[in-house]
């Protein structure tokens, strides 16, 4: 059910009249993430990690100093960076990431944020209450 109202939600979403995610949200930057932007950018990754980036106490993730992220155009929505995007952002609102049971707490941290989540969860009430 999730996989087919996920697909329908992406007919009829478009990230770039939101990027709400970049606006309001930090990706998680993986080592690979790191290695890769600061190689694109031309960088260390240990001066990326500096300029960039901090480190989350209780979790040890990597995450972004500001919001909106420094690699998005305000006037355009797009990233900078969008072909070495982190795996956070690229897999972002991880819709099928996880079974729909496992990931409910996802589901309702995106929902205020994401319109293609909010359209999700809407399509699967509108299902399950028909």
């Amino acid at each position: 059910m999730v996989k087919e109202a996920d697909h329908k939600v992406w007919k009829e979403t478009d990230c770039l009249d939101c990027a709400n995610c970049c606006k309001t949200m930090t990706p998680t930057f993986t080592q690979a993430d790191v290695k890769r932007i600061s190689a694109h950018l031309k960088m260390t990754p240990d001066a990326f990690k500096e300029k960039w980036l901090y480190k989350e106490r209780s979790t040890g993730d990597w995450m972004n100093r500001k919001q909106p992220c420094q690699f998005l155009n305000l006037q355009t929505n797009k990233c900078s960076i969008y072909s070495v995007r982190p795996a956070d952002c690229a897999g972002f609102p991880h819709h099928t990431k996880k079974q729909f049971t496992e990931w409910v707490h996802v589901y309702k941290q995106n929902v205020e944020y994401c319109p293609a989540t909010y359209r999700l969860v809407e399509k699967l009430y509108q299902q399950v209450n028909q």
